[in-house]
């Protein structure tokens, strides 16, 4: 199966960036968003698969997908309530 990413309503790349940086970036991001919007990660760091998970179980969002394919790492995350 393969993430279709033009169906997310926001997009960011974080390719060639190492953590913290990819979390720091989709956190500024997705609070900027409305809740249950979606947005799509692209990363080339692997930790951003344990990263975006422990994120999204924390914060309440949820990870609708995520793969990687070549060393490349997509994720679709939808925006959950605030706490």
């Amino acid at each position: 199966m393969t993430i279709d990413l033009q169906q997310a309503d926001q997009q960011l790349d974080t390719r060639g960036l190492f953590c913290p940086e990819p979390v720091m970036m989709l956190h500024n991001q997705i609070n900027d968003m409305a809740i249950g919007e979606v947005i799509a990660v692209v990363a080339t760091d692997p930790s951003t698969e344990r990263d975006f998970l422990k994120f999204c179980n924390f914060l309440g969002h949820e990870l609708l997908a995520s793969q990687e394919s070549d060393g490349e790492y997509q994720f679709l995350i939808r925006k959950g309530e605030e706490e």
